[in-house]
């Protein structure tokens, strides 16, 4: 038996729309990397752009566990000597709530220009309103990344 190997023309892309109100930022951004990559498809090959696309709407609202938030940082360097600047993820998520969930997402596709073309389909937006309607996307809940409330393990 032959192994299959699937053509571009055989590639059906989906409008995933994804509430992370609530949600922990790794659970997330795990499974918006998992669609975006297209390992949820049977027809999933490693080396094709296969995935979805995802909307990802209340950036702002995500969650991190214990207190990373407030101790974790987040790096970038200008390239000059000296230029490594931080700062922490919950001043991050004041400001740039979507980055934050964007750079995330990116650390877990690969790292090459199909990751790059992977991460071009995904869509962060900090409030509850995305102006997507029109590609028709279909709500995924993701309860398995939600915070358990507190008492509860």
């Amino acid at each position: 038996m032959r192994t299959y190997s699937p053509k571009p023309a055989d590639v059906q892309r989906v409008w995933h729309v994804i509430d992370a109100d609530g949600m922990v930022l790794g659970r997330l951004c795990t499974e918006v990397a998992r669609l975006l990559r297209g390992k949820h498809k049977p027809t999933f090959a490693p080396h094709m752009d296969m995935g979805d696309h995802v909307i990802v709407v209340n950036a702002a609202k995500v969650v991190m566990t214990s207190d990373k938030a407030d101790k974790k940082l987040a790096y970038r360097h200008s390239g000059y000597p000296g230029g490594l600047r931080s700062q922490s993820y919950a001043v991050q998520l004041a400001t740039k709530p979507q980055e934050v969930v964007r750079r995330a997402v990116k650390g877990m596709l690969p790292k090459n220009t199909l990751g790059a073309q992977m991460l071009g389909k995904l869509k962060v937006h900090a409030g509850p309103t995305h102006p997507h309607s029109a590609q028709k996307p279909q709500p995924l809940e993701l309860a398995h990344a939600r915070r358990a409330p507190a008492g509860q393990n």
